[in-house]
């Protein structure tokens, strides 16, 4: 049996990490910040006015 969808729910979508580095030439480097806490393989979330993980909650705001 299929199992059915709840109302008003969406399927989550796959993250294009792809987005998140930039090919130069044989290096590529990153466009997003790693988390401090957390190291590399952890991105920093983009938001108005602040930056912040969402593994470990790490909030650096901007000024």
């Amino acid at each position: 049996m299929a199992a059915k969808k709840a109302k008003g729910s969406s399927e989550k979508k796959s993250v294009k990490r792809y987005t998140y580095y930039t090919v130069s030439g044989n290096t590529a480097t990153t466009t997003k910040k790693y988390c401090p806490n957390c190291g590399p393989g952890v991105f920093l979330g983009e938001h108005k006015d602040r930056v912040a993980c969402g593994k470990c909650g790490h909030t650096e705001f901007k000024e």
